[in-house]
C-alpha cells in the first residue's frame, strides 16, 4: 500500500523524515495500536463476570462493544476533518489520553451506563487513531522504509489479538475483570508516554475532503467490498463477543481451558495473517474468500459439535486463522480500487469495520438473549456464507492492477 497511500503527503514525508528513520516513533505507534486493540477486545474475555458484577444480561454487557464500534465509525471520518489544522502529534496524544481515561472509567464502572460512557471514549480514540496511524508512520521514515515501518505498526494488532483475550480471561479469573482494565490502562499510559517522547511535532499536511469520500463510496467495486465487510465482520464480532459463554455453557470448559482456547484462536491468527498475505499478493479477494470459508466451517463445527472440547478448540483455531486473512485482503482490495484516494478509501473501510462490529454485537446480543448462547454463532455462520458467495461472484472480474503492491505493504 506504499504506492497507494495518498500522494498529498509524499513531500511532507520526505521533509519530516529526510534520510533519518524515527524507529522509536514507529515502535511507539505499534505500542499504541496494541493498547487500543487490547482495550477493544477485552470485554469478550471477561463478559460473564462483567455482566454478573453489573447485574445485567450478557446481551446488555455485550453492548460495550457496540458503543465503541458505533462511535469509532464516526470518529474514523470526523477526527481527521475536525482536527485537520492541528499538529498531528498533539492529536495523537489527545486520542491516547482518551484511551487512558476510557480504561480508568471502565475499571471503575459501577453501572452499565458508566461502562457505556467509558467505551464511547474508547471509540473516539480507536477510530481517530486508526485514521491517522498510517499517515503518521509515513512521516517518521524515508519513503524506502515505509513497508517495514507499517509492518512494525501492524505487529501491535497481531500481538494484541493473540494475547488480549487469554490474558484478560486469566486475570479476570485470578483477580477480577476490573483488574484486566487496570492493566490495559497501564499499557495505554505507557503508550502515551512513548509517543510523547519519540514522535516530533508534525504540522498538518492538508484536510480531508468529504466530497472525495462520497466519490470513493460511489465506485461499484468499493461498494461490494464494503458490503462484504458488513456481512462477514459483523458475523465474526457477533460470535466472538459471546464466545466465552459458549465455551462455558456448551463446551463446559474451565477458565484455564478457555484461556487455552482463546490462545489457540490468537495464535492461529499469526498463520492466517501470513497465508492471507501470500494469497493477497495474487488477488486480495482470494484471501477474503478463504477467510470467509474457514469462518463458515468453524461456525458449523461449533453449532454441531460444540459440546466436544477437541472439536470446539479445533473450530476456534480454524476461526482464528480464517478471520486473520480478512483484514489484509479487505485492505488491499479497497486500496487497489481507490489508489487515487487511498486515504479516503481506508477511512471508509475503517468506518465500515466499526459499523460491522457494532451491528454484530447488537444482533449477537439479541440472538443470545432470545435463542441462547449459540445464537450468535448461527448468525456468524449465515453471514459468512452469504459474504463468501458474494466474494466468489466478484472474483470473476479481474483484480485491480495494483493489488500486489498493496498486498505487500498490508501484509
Amino acid at each position: 500500500m506504499v504506492d497507494g497511500i495518498t500522494g498529498r503527503v509524499a513531500d511532507a514525508v520526505e521533509a519530516d523524515a529526510g534520510d533519518r528513520a524515527v524507529w522509536s516513533g514507529i515502535g511507539a505507534l505499534a505500542l499504541a495500536v496494541f493498547g487500543l486493540v487490547m482495550a477493544e477486545f477485552l470485554p469478550a474475555s471477561v463478559l460473564t463476570p462483567m455482566a454478573r458484577d453489573l447485574a445485567v444480561s450478557l446481551g446488555a454487557a455485550g453492548q460495550a462493544v457496540t458503543a465503541t464500534a458505533v462511535v469509532g465509525a464516526f470518529a474514523a471520518i470526523l477526527v481527521p476533518v475536525l482536527t485537520g489544522a492541528w499538529d498531528r502529534r498533539a492529536v495523537l496524544l489527545g486520542l491516547l489520553a482518551l484511551l487512558c481515561l476510557s480504561n480508568l472509567l471502565t475499571a471503575l464502572a459501577g453501572s452499565l451506563a458508566a461502562l457505556l460512557i467509558a467505551r464511547v471514549l474508547l471509540g473516539v480514540a480507536l477510530g481517530g487513531f486508526w485514521s491517522m496511524a498510517a499517515a503518521t508512520a509515513m512521516r517518521l521514515v524515508p519513503m524506502a522504509a515505509l513497508g517495514r515501518a507499517m509492518a512494525i505498526v501492524f505487529t501491535g494488532v497481531t500481538v494484541a489479538t493473540v494475547s488480549a483475550a487469554p490474558v484478560g480471561a486469566m486475570i479476570g479469573d485470578l483477580l477480577s475483570w476490573r483488574a484486566a482494565f487496570w492493566l490495559a490502562g497501564a499499557v495505554s499510559l505507557l503508550a502515551l508516554a512513548c509517543v510523547a517522547l519519540t514522535i516530533p511535532k508534525l504540522a498538518p499536511t492538508g484536510t480531508a475532503d468529504l466530497a472525495g469520500l462520497a466519490d470513493v463510496i460511489a465506485r461499484r467495486p468499493v461498494r461490494w467490498a464494503l458490503a462484504a465487510v458488513l456481512l462477514i465482520v459483523s458475523g465474526h464480532f457477533a460470535a466472538f463477543t459471546y464466545i466465552r459463554p459458549v465455551l462455558e455453557r456448551v463446551t463446559n470448559l474451565d477458565v484455564p481451558a478457555i484461556s487455552l482456547a482463546l490462545l489457540l484462536f490468537g495464535g492461529a491468527g499469526f498463520l492466517g495473517n501470513i497465508a492471507g498475505g501470500l494469497m493477497t499478493s495474487r488477488d486480495p479477494r482470494l484471501s477474503v474468500t478463504a477467510g470467509a470459508l474457514a469462518m463458515a466451517a468453524a461456525m458449523a463445527t461449533l453449532l454441531v459439535l460444540g459440546a466436544a472440547p477437541v472439536a470446539a478448540m479445533s473450530a476456534l483455531t480454524l476461526w482464528g486463522a480464517g478471520f486473520a486473512m480478512l483484514p489484509v485482503g479487505f485492505q488491499a482490495w479497497v486500496a487497489a480500487e481507490t489508489e487515487d484516494k487511498a486515504e479516503l478509501g481506508g477511512g471508509a473501510l475503517t468506518a465500515t469495520f466499526q459499523v460491522a462490529i457494532a451491528g454484530g454485537a447488537v444482533f449477537g446480543g439479541l440472538l443470545v438473549d432470545r435463542f441462547g448462547v449459540l445464537g450468535a454463532q448461527g448468525y456468524c455462520a449465515v453471514t459468512a456464507a452469504i459474504g463468501l458467495s458474494l466474494v466468489v461472484r466478484l472474483r470473476r472480474a479481474p483484480p485491480a492492477p495494483h493489488a500486489a503492491v498493496c498486498a505487500c505493504s498490508a501484509a
